[in-house]
């Protein structure tokens, strides 16, 4: 772990004479060097629009964001490169589907369903394609080990959305399980993928899903970019969100006809460098592995269930649940807020609040929760670091 978190020039800084203790990961992550390398050599060797000249730099250019697509590919197990879109982040991802797949074809006798534990990047689109279509949007209880019920799944389900991982409560959902019930009534599957892809080995094909969503900065990549994977057949049924240059096949003033995915999808002008910070992120997660960082992910977590649970006055939500990389708690007595503010006299940052997750607040019966959450350059140490904070307070 020394040897990961020289890769990262923020969590190496102090303040006051503490070391930092970056624990809200789960909000965004830091960034290896690698991936800032990356981005300023394309600035300064490489920079140009991709896909508009024909010079050599251009050509440049969009060979560095056709191989940062290769590089998603690849990462998420998809077969085509062609299948994957990029967005600004996640919610981008999912509004396209809702606005450009589902609000085109449900109808008032459809349902839509999500999970109590969505964020509302998960589950606002889908209350606004209900209210334009007349489609019921069903919402599927969970247990209080974040765990969702299948009971309200019907013959009339179109579309399942819902998280991979809980932003909240840090629980693994039963993917697979889930997309079997909804392939049994013939429904599309969008998994929101933004906590699991930083932190699990995935495959769409394995899961069979319909449509992937994720984010590249929750991942050690840099903002503004983000995935929409899907299926070819669902790419060819989805109309584009953004009309503009670059998407265009043919325009004229009575019509006017869109080029293939993915480039339907991306009008304007790409986040080239973006994409190339994303690509380093994920060739820098390959070289950990997978399987490596996500062992180390489930080992801090139940660390933190653990060491929490053991302070006086602190309760961990869903603690006895499967868990990856994030823990929500509440400290008796003290607001989520003041929580978070006394860890920060200690270097400490966590997340406080709802989360953007605010029906599964209502479901907890709380305001909100203190939520620390993990990425591979945080240590057993920093846990312990954490614990005797919330003691003290």
């Amino acid at each position: 772990m020394r040897d990961v978190r020289g890769d990262f020039p923020i969590p190496s800084r102090t303040f006051a004479g503490r070391p930092l203790v970056y624990l809200d990961n789960a909000a965004t992550s830091q960034k290896p060097r690698a991936v800032l390398q990356a981005m300023q050599r394309f600035y300064e060797q490489s920079n140009a629009n991709a896909h508009r000249g024909v010079y050599r730099l251009a050509e440049e250019a969009s060979a560095a964001l056709e191989g940062a697509r290769e590089a998603v590919r690849r990462f998420i197990g998809a077969a085509d490169a062609a299948e994957v879109v990029f967005t600004r982040g996640t919610t981008e991802s999912i509004n396209l589907v809702a606005q450009g797949w589902a609000a085109r074809r449900l109808r008032q006798e459809d349902e839509l369903v999500v999970t109590e534990l969505e964020h509302h990047s998960n589950f606002l689109p889908w209350q606004r394609v209900a209210q334009q279509t007349g489609a019921k949007l069903r919402v599927l209880p969970v247990d209080f080990l974040g765990a969702p019920q299948f009971d309200e799944l019907g013959a009339h389900t179109k579309l399942l959305a819902f998280s991979q991982v809980s932003n909240v409560l840090g629980t693994i959902l039963p993917a697979k399980r889930l997309i079997q019930a909804a392939r049994a009534r013939g429904a599309a599957v969008l998994i929101d993928a933004a906590q699991s892809v930083p932190h699990l080995p995935l495959s769409v094909q394995d899961l069979d899903c319909d449509f992937l969503a994720f984010s590249s900065h929750k991942m050690l990549g840099p903002t503004g970019i983000g995935v929409l994977w899907a299926r070819r057949d669902r790419l060819e049924e989805t109309e584009p969100l953004l009309l503009g240059g670059g998407m265009v096949r043919e325009a004229s003033v009575e019509h006017s006809t869109w080029l293939a995915a993915p480039q339907k999808f991306e009008a304007g002008t790409q986040p080239i460098a973006e994409a190339v910070g994303l690509r380093a992120a994920i060739e820098y997660l390959e070289t950990l592995g997978m399987d490596a960082v996500e062992k180390h992910a489930r080992e801090l977590s139940s660390h933190a269930v653990r060491q929490l649970s053991q302070v006086p006055g602190v309760r961990v939500h869903a603690a006895l649940a499967e868990r990856a990389a994030v823990v929500s708690f509440q400290v008796d007595g003290a607001h989520p807020h003041d929580v978070a503010a006394s860890l920060d006299q200690h270097a400490i940052c966590v997340r406080a609040g709802h989360h953007c997750a605010q029906p599964l607040m209502r479901k907890l019966s709380v305001a909100g929760t203190v939520r620390a959450s993990i990425q591979i350059y945080n240590t057993l140490a920093e846990i312990d670091l954490l614990a005797a904070a919330l003691a003290e307070l």
